[in-house]
């Protein structure tokens, strides 16, 4: 079956696709002028007028020409066609952003040049992610779930700063995945099927399907969803002797119930579900082989999310209101094999088993349009509590044949840590329209940040790694109890702020000029004031990093040209990083830490460019280049981090795809197209070049990612209510490497992009 299928697969997109160029075809420009977007929940009665694309990045729904920041949106059709399922694809299509992906559940983007490495352990990532109005981006050392991106209305990647609407921790930038709410209007359904072969013979299954029920005509609906994903893997595992280790199996949902009294009021009750499951890492080791790795046991990065939201839109005439209540929980899994510090000497592990409880609350009152004047105003709440469970293990056959006693079991350190964070805001924008030609908007918010990071009595620790490193010890290891640590309490208050002006010198033009702002929570560390059992000379752990602060100086245009034959959107950037949040690591036991150091400038251009020069033929460009380095940095700081002054940050000089699709009709009622992209990513370094600590010494981990350039084949037939769509992912089955682990406890530190991957994809909607 499997042969067939890859035949079957093969031959369809290669008898759809000849002689098809590579390009990337992107919605915010070469189907600008005529892609139709939806809204999100609280703006679904306004609708796209033309060919207008509508966003509600601004959190009021406007054009994207004329959203003075750099956006690009996808909707749903987009999405589907072209196998986007999570981050990887949108990064792809997205100028000036990379994902950072060791695995599955264990990812974080990177967005205009604005990270020290791809793993950020401790800190929140510089990119906010969004499913509807809840905050699920983390902390690098945790999972972070990477949702299934079925019926969705759209998802926007915002760049640039935006914690003026989105928060403290949108440093870079900001993902919003939008869900669809239901129609109280009509009954409808859909199904998505994806089959295909990784590798030969690694068979990937996704399915997916949504039903909309109106229980009260014009009242009251309910929308439901479901998916399935079963992936078999690809990477060897010699340590547990599993082929195909990194399976990944992936279920979940969402439940919707929306309720319209009138047309003017509406409360929408959503349930949403996911639980991945990765069965192994698909880190490699290229001294071991291509697809190889090795652990005692499967490294573990499993994530469930179970999210409850309440939201009403109210319709108050002179503005529109919402509320938007959600509690969440996010169980995680983080189990690792450590023992890559001492080159697999003696076992040394650790299963972090985490438990998230996520308090959200935001209230905004949004103006009617009409009038020069158009304002935003709001209240945000965030609280999360995190409980770490740590266990770090030896092994019982190493125990017994070092003769090593004194435990109760393989666990030599056992304890539990407890970290909150909570954020309180008020925010605002106003815009004035001069004319149509010509609008000024200024926004702020005011934010007030928590975090504590604290040690729970009860548990306990041992000399183990001591004594396992000293030939001939044996006997009774030392344990003695840990005791509750209070830890510190950072507390920070900031204002970001936004000022743009835009002009359109004709109605298909806008240009703009932005200066915006973010920054981080500030980062406390459980463990502050640790020296280190294995040497005590070593660095001591300091108290934890201050919040990071980010300027972001932008102009942009955003245009379409020759009667729409073609568009372009284009933005220059300067940004001014300081006081930089920076993750390191204690070389003598590994033990991980945050901290700060000087100053980090990113400079580039993105671009964005559709092309139609004949009917049905598009062609689609995107991309950026950018330079971004450390600029400031004290011998102190540099001697802590590992950083140099002018050192690359964790970022390629140029990412960019090209799409060429060809769109015709079949006869009767079926179309067809063909498309082929090409994406390509420069190398860069996955972390600062020295040891913490040890300013003298070049870091072992230190090294660049491979640049590398990946092509795929897509084709499929319109069918109206049917689509089938074949396809070739990674064509010239390149295996590069995409990510470095900047961390020495792992034997495998490399990710590598998923072998060749041919499949076919049915579609069904009402």
């Amino acid at each position: 079956m499997k042969e067939r299928l890859l035949a079957s697969a093969s031959a369809v997109v290669f008898i759809l696709a000849p002689g098809v160029a590579l390009a990337q075809d992107n919605v915010s420009a070469s189907e600008q002028q005529d892609a139709q977007l939806g809204d999100d929940g609280d703006q679904q009665d306004r609708r796209t007028n033309g060919n207008e694309i509508v966003v509600t990045a601004t959190r009021r729904a406007e054009s994207l020409q004329d959203v003075p920041l750099s956006i690009t949106a996808f909707q749903q059709e987009e999405l589907t066609e072209k196998g986007i399922v999570g981050y990887e694809g949108l990064a792809r299509e997205t100028p000036g952003v990379v994902v950072n992906k060791p695995t599955a559940n264990f990812n974080n983007f990177t967005a205009r040049g604005i990270a020290t490495n791809g793993y950020g352990a401790n800190l929140q990532g510089t990119v906010a992610i969004y499913i509807d109005e809840l905050p699920i981006s983390a902390n690098g050392n945790s999972t972070i779930l990477d949702p299934t991106l079925f019926d969705v209305e759209r998802v926007e990647f915002l760049r640039g700063p935006q914690g003026t609407l989105f928060g403290s921790n949108s440093l870079a930038g900001a993902v919003r995945i939008l869900t669809k709410s239901p129609d109280v209007d009509k009954f409808d359904a859909a199904a998505l099927v994806d089959v295909g072969l990784t590798d030969g013979d690694a068979l990937r299954q996704r399915y997916n399907g949504m039903v909309n029920i109106p229980l009260v005509d014009e009242h009251l609906a309910l929308r439901v969803v479901g998916f399935y994903r079963h992936e078999d893997g690809w990477v060897d595992n010699l340590g547990t002797g599993v082929k195909g280790a990194n399976v990944l199996e992936d279920y979940g949902g969402r439940a919707m119930l929306q309720w319209e009294p009138n047309d003017r009021f509406k409360v929408k009750a959503m349930v949403l579900h996911e639980n991945s499951k990765p069965e192994d890492s698909a880190l490699t080791n290229p001294d071991r082989g291509t697809f190889v790795r090795y652990s005692d046991r499967p490294d573990l990065f499993q994530a469930k999310l179970t999210s409850y939201n309440l939201s009403l839109d109210w319709d108050l005439g002179f503005a529109n209101f919402v509320s938007s209540t959600t509690y969440s929980t996010f169980d995680q899994a983080f189990v690792v094999d450590l023992a890559g510090t001492f080159a697999q000497a003696f076992p040394f592990a650790l299963d972090a088993y985490a438990y998230d409880d996520i308090y959200v609350q935001e209230m905004r009152l949004a103006s009617s349009t009409g009038g020069p004047f158009e304002w935003v105003l709001g209240g945000f709440y965030y609280d999360k509590e995190r409980q770490v469970d740590y266990g770090y293990r030896s092994s019982r056959e190493y125990l017994a044949a070092r003769g090593f006693t004194g435990l109760s079991d393989e666990y030599y350190q056992r304890f539990t840590g407890v970290g909150t964070q909570s954020e309180l805001a008020g925010f605002g924008q106003l815009t004035y329209r001069f004319s149509d030609a010509f609008w000024l908007t200024g926004g702020a918010r005011y934010t007030s940040t928590e975090v504590w990071s604290y040690t729970k009595a009860g548990g306990y620790n041992s000399n183990y790694l001591a004594a396992a490193l000293t030939p001939g010890y044996t006997g009774p290891l030392t344990v003695t109890p840990i005791a509750a640590a209070t830890g510190r309490r950072l507390t920070d208050d900031r204002v970001s702020y936004k000022v743009s002006a835009s002009f359109k010198p004709t109605r298909s033009i806008t240009t703009y000029a932005t200066v915006s702002t973010g920054f981080r929570s500030p980062v406390a560390n459980a463990r502050a004031g640790l020296a280190s059992v294995v040497d005590p000379s070593d660095i001591v752990i300091p108290e934890g990093a201050a919040s990071d602060t980010l300027t972001n100086y932008e102009v942009g245009v955003k245009g379409s040209f020759l009667d729409g034959a073609l568009t372009a959107n284009l933005a220059a950037y300067y940004i001014d990083w300081q006081n930089i949040q920076v993750q390191a690591n204690r070389l003598s036991d590994q033990v991980q830490f945050a901290t700060n150091i000087g100053a980090a400038v990113s400079k580039g251009i993105e671009f964005e460019i559709g092309v139609r020069p004949v009917t049905g033929l598009s062609i689609a460009l995107n991309g950026s280049v950018n330079d971004a380095e450390v600029t400031e940095l004290t011998d102190q700081e540099a001697a802590m981090s590992g950083a140099e002054n002018g050192i690359q940050l964790a970022s390629p000089h140029f990412q960019g795809s090209a799409t060429v699709r060809y769109d015709f009709a079949l006869g009767g009622d079926a179309d067809a197209f063909v498309s082929a992209n090409a994406a390509h990513v420069g190398k860069f370094p996955g972390l600062f070049p020295n040891v913490p600590g040890h300013p003298d010494q070049v870091n072992p981990t230190y090294d660049y990612t491979d640049a590398y350039t990946t092509v795929n084949l897509t084709g499929g037939v319109d069918f109206g209510s049917w689509k089938l769509t074949a396809y070739v992912e990674n064509l010239l089955d390149d295996h590069s490497i995409t990510y470095v682990h900047p961390e020495a406890f792992l034997d495998g530190r490399y990710a590598r992009l998923r072998p060749r991957t041919v499949g076919l994809r049915l579609g069904w909607d009402l």
